[in-house]
């Protein structure tokens, strides 16, 4: 009878012994009537200081299915590691590898590989041999360019290649059908290979930090896309095509030089995540309103002169940060955004708030920093669950007796240099309505000049 046996726990300790380092491991086999046996199938070697792979490694070729080899400063790989035809897992990250072996090829049941932070210059065309691969993570090394056989790795779900050299994928890249997360983040791409569209269950699709200076026509072809990140790119323009994204959840279109949105964005009703900071936006388009599901909403660091009144329609708003941009004032519909936890207008020429800002109550954090603000309106006190308030360098000379009612203010900060975040508030006639305001030693407020040029 032939008994089998698990690894059901192992770890692995590099400790100093004299000179020498001793690998410990504590196995738990699984127990059978006839006998007991252990087995060898995960070795970790991880920040062990080791400049090569320890010989008794291949003591266990036969048994061993994961090895991890992070974190050192091995340099090469020896030939005898590939006779390990049992490893399903190889992770050798943050190593001094400069080129990956032909010989892996003769790992043939390895499904994980993680060579990442190392100096690899290029995968081997036979890395195709190594069919069962499923995950890839191969970000930061020099790697300018994939092999044609990298395409034949037709199992590959997850692929990591962010902060490489690659300036073009392979033309028939489109044939890696089931990967699912492509991380191609800090390269030097400017387009895809027509034959992206054939990657109809990628979910998870990052662009970030390259050179494209439109976005790729070929992505309106990848319907179950629900990531997306283009930010850090030249982009102009964000094109209508984009709603024919209908499973996008997340867009990422930050730090480019959008000037437009197309109105059919809001075909992109499953958005729920929308990142346009740091671009050259004018206006936002009606249309934004009816992106129903969004949680968050960041359009600080743009041009906008106004906001359009459609974004009250967004009920599920949770953040919405509109800092560094022309506004001379908020839509009144704002008042309608009642899931609105944290609200950001810093640096704008707001002169006065929205009396509706007071059914926002479910705000716990909002800056209004570096504005042009004289006043606040009572319903302010509304907001009962505020937590935060930065009011700093403003025109402010008092705030309203309301303020009273804000129980839960932790921190309300007055000026930049204010030591405390809460400082004593003392109750005042208001010298012409008569009305009970509050103040202290900080009003009226002394805007900065530089703020106000």
């Amino acid at each position: 009878m032939k008994c089998s046996l698990f690894l059901s726990s192992f770890s692995v300790q590099c400790l100093e012994m004299t000179t020498k380092r001793k690998i410990i491991g504590r196995l738990v086999p699984c127990r059978c009537f006839r006998g007991e046996e252990e087995v060898i199938s995960v070795l970790d070697y991880s920040h062990c200081s080791l400049q090569q792979v320890p010989k008794e490694i291949f003591s266990f070729e036969r048994t061993l299915e994961e090895l991890y080899l992070d974190a050192n400063q091995i340099e090469e790989l020896p030939k005898q590691l590939f006779n390990c035809q049992a490893l399903r897992k190889l992770s050798m990250p943050d190593n001094d590898l400069s080129n990956l072996p032909t010989t892996i090829a003769s790992l043939v049941n390895l499904k994980e590989l993680d060579i990442s932070k190392n100096g690899i210059q290029e995968f081997p065309d036979n890395i195709k041999c190594c069919k069962c691969l499923t995950i890839v993570e191969a970000s930061v090394n020099p790697i300018a360019k994939l092999p044609d056989g990298f395409t034949q790795l037709l199992n590959l779900t997850q692929l990591y290649l962010n902060d490489a050299f690659l300036e073009y994928l392979p033309a028939n890249f489109g044939r890696l059908t089931k990967l699912r997360i492509l991380e191609l983040r800090e390269n030097h791409l400017k387009t895809l290979p027509k034959s992206i569209h054939r990657l109809t269950q990628l979910e998870r699709l990052d662009l970030g930090n390259n050179e494209f200076g439109e976005l790729p026509e070929v992505l309106e072809q990848i319907q179950n896309l629900r990531e997306l990140w283009m930010d850090n790119n030249s982009l102009q323009t964000l094109p209508g095509s984009i709603g024919k994204l209908k499973q996008l959840t997340y867009l990422d279109v930050s730090k480019n030089r959008i000037e437009t949105i197309d109105m059919d964005i809001s075909g992109c009703d499953s958005l729920e995540d929308l990142l346009l900071s740091s671009n050259m936006l004018q206006q936002l388009p009606d249309s934004i309103g009816l992106l129903k599901k969004l949680t968050t909403l960041k359009v600080d660091d743009n041009q906008l002169t106004v906001l359009p009144n459609t974004i009250g329609s967004l009920s599920l708003l949770e953040e919405f940060d509109c800092s560094c941009n022309e506004l001379e004032s908020l839509p009144p519909t704002i008042g309608y955004l009642h899931s609105l936890r944290t609200l950001a207008a810093d640096e704008n020429f707001l002169s006065e708030l929205p009396r509706e800002i007071g059914s926002c109550k479910n705000v716990t954090v909002m800056s209004l920093r570096s504005n042009k603000l004289e006043f606040l309106p009572d319903e302010i006190g509304q907001m009962q669950k505020l937590r935060v308030l930065n009011l700093s360098d403003n025109r402010l000379k008092n705030l309203p007796f309301t303020f009273t009612k804000l129980k839960d203010l932790a921190a309300l900060w007055l000026s930049d240099n204010q030591s405390k975040a809460l400082i004593p508030l003392q109750t005042e006639a208001h010298p012409e309505t008569k009305q009970r305001v509050l103040t202290n030693y900080m009003f009226p407020q002394q805007r900065n000049i530089a703020s106000s040029q």
